[in-house]
């Protein structure tokens, strides 16, 4: 089953860090954030091969926002 990765908190996006068909492992950053100027990764909680993503840089999210999906 798909894992999708959601924001925690409102933010900014300052880099997309994978692609679509990528490998990951657990800890790998998916994407970098920026809230209230502190850079926060978001890192992959399990391995896998990313199937979406589903921001882009400078794009501003919401907590709850599908950043990504990972199969």
């Amino acid at each position: 089953m798909a894992e999708e990765v959601v924001a925690e908190i409102v933010a900014s996006v300052l880099e997309v860090v994978v692609s679509p068909g990528q490998q990951i492992e657990v800890g790998d950053t998916i994407v970098l954030l920026e809230s209230m100027k502190m850079e926060i990764p978001v890192l992959a909680e399990e391995a896998g091969t990313v199937t979406d993503v589903k921001v882009a840089v400078g794009d501003v999210i919401q907590a709850g926002h599908l950043i990504a999906t990972i199969d």
